[in-house]
């Protein structure tokens, strides 16, 4: 396995788990922006090819023994992964920065008028997300599991109320890209997250928790865009 300039964001970061750190330290977007090669990638974050080269050398060499293989593990045990892992931290995260929002906009949006624009686009990003992982929990998620026990156990797949796992599988993935863009606003809106020189402790846990939270979403979105869908769209298939 090389890594060349050809080679894109998202191939990366199947061939290499650990890639998904390494991304985001160099601010390379891997889910939603994956189809970029690394060379466009690394224009677009203005860093040197071979030093994110060295970067994903060393992250495959530290970390291949221990990450698991999403790829080929079962569908059902990376389902309980997401669920338990980032659908939880969705849940915690958003129910614990809606309040930091509401005391750091009272104390510092005079002098910050960004502060309420900010709030307004994670409020409208946690309700979204949270119809959003009602769906996936609901409706798509027990369905790919079903897929999966029928398949393994050779016996026929229960038709799909929705005709095809591909038709939900297109409304997520639009979804994420719509979280996509209201992370960026919330990057571009808050500097890179970096509180001004006079924040308070507040406000500096605030913008850390932001970017702890688009961190964990891209590998959430990454994991279902690049991983599972695709694998439940082929098991579908017959593949």
């Amino acid at each position: 396995m090389s890594i060349t300039t050809e080679k894109t964001v998202r191939e990366l970061a199947l061939e290499i788990p650990a890639a998904a750190r390494v991304f985001e330290n160099l601010g390379i977007d891997y889910c939603c922006g994956g189809a970029h090669t690394l060379e466009q990638a690394c224009q677009a974050a203005n860093i040197p090819f071979e030093e994110a080269k060295v970067w994903l050398q060393d992250a495959r060499r530290t970390a291949e023994r221990l990450a698991r293989d999403w790829q080929t593990e079962p569908l059902a045990e990376l389902i309980a992964h997401i669920k338990d892992t980032h659908h939880q931290y969705v849940r915690t995260e958003t129910a614990r920065l809606a309040p930091l929002f509401e005391k750091v906009c009272a104390v510092h949006a005079a002098n910050h008028p960004e502060l309420p624009k900010l709030r307004d686009t994670f409020q409208s990003l946690a309700e979204e997300l949270t119809t959003h992982l009602f769906k996936e929990e609901m409706v798509l998620f027990p369905y790919i599991i079903r897929m999966e026990e029928a398949v393994i156990e050779k016996a026929p797949v229960v038709p799909a109320p929705f005709g095809t796992v591909r038709n939900p599988v297109a409304m997520m993935v639009r979804e994420h890209n719509d979280a996509g863009d209201a992370l960026r606003i919330l990057r571009r809106e808050s500097d890179n997250y970096t509180p001004p020189a006079e924040a308070c402790a507040s406000y500096q846990a605030l913008y850390q928790g932001l970017a702890e939270f688009e961190a964990d979403l891209h590998q959430h979105i990454h994991l279902e865009n690049n991983i599972l869908f695709p694998r439940a769209v082929g098991m579908e298939q017959g593949r």
